[in-house]
């Protein structure tokens, strides 16, 4: 039996009350995180907008001036998210493959509500 791993989103509230989602490889490693949204069902619209369009989406990627490497992903001249710092080139177009081969099966996981305390 072969176990099939796909990626999650995670939609979280933010300290100043909006709210984001990480979108997470199959490995639990963050690879984007969202623009921020004033309400959850925002949020959610966005991921489901994202996700029927990802074949058309745009990757334009950067380096740092340490030299790590990142992407944001565009759709129609909007920024929709900005990837984790990469450590090779390899990696950053590695990540962008998993964005575009997983993102439509990916899914959505809800913590807006919960409370965490240290």
């Amino acid at each position: 039996m072969i176990l099939y791993i796909m990626g999650t989103f995670t939609i979280s509230k933010k300290e100043n009350g909006l709210i984001k989602f990480e979108f997470n490889s199959r490995k639990g490693k963050t690879l984007l995180t969202s623009q921020s949204y004033k309400t959850k069902e925002e949020c959610e619209k966005d991921i489901h907008f994202l996700k029927t369009r990802i074949e058309t989406v745009s990757f334009l990627k950067f380096k740092t001036p340490a030299g790590k490497f990142f992407f944001k992903m565009i759709y129609n001249g909007h920024i929709h998210g900005i990837s984790r710092k990469f450590t090779t080139e390899l990696l950053l177009t590695k990540g962008m493959d998993e964005i575009r081969n997983k993102f439509t099966e990916a899914e959505v996981l809800d913590f807006s509500e919960e409370i965490f305390f240290d």
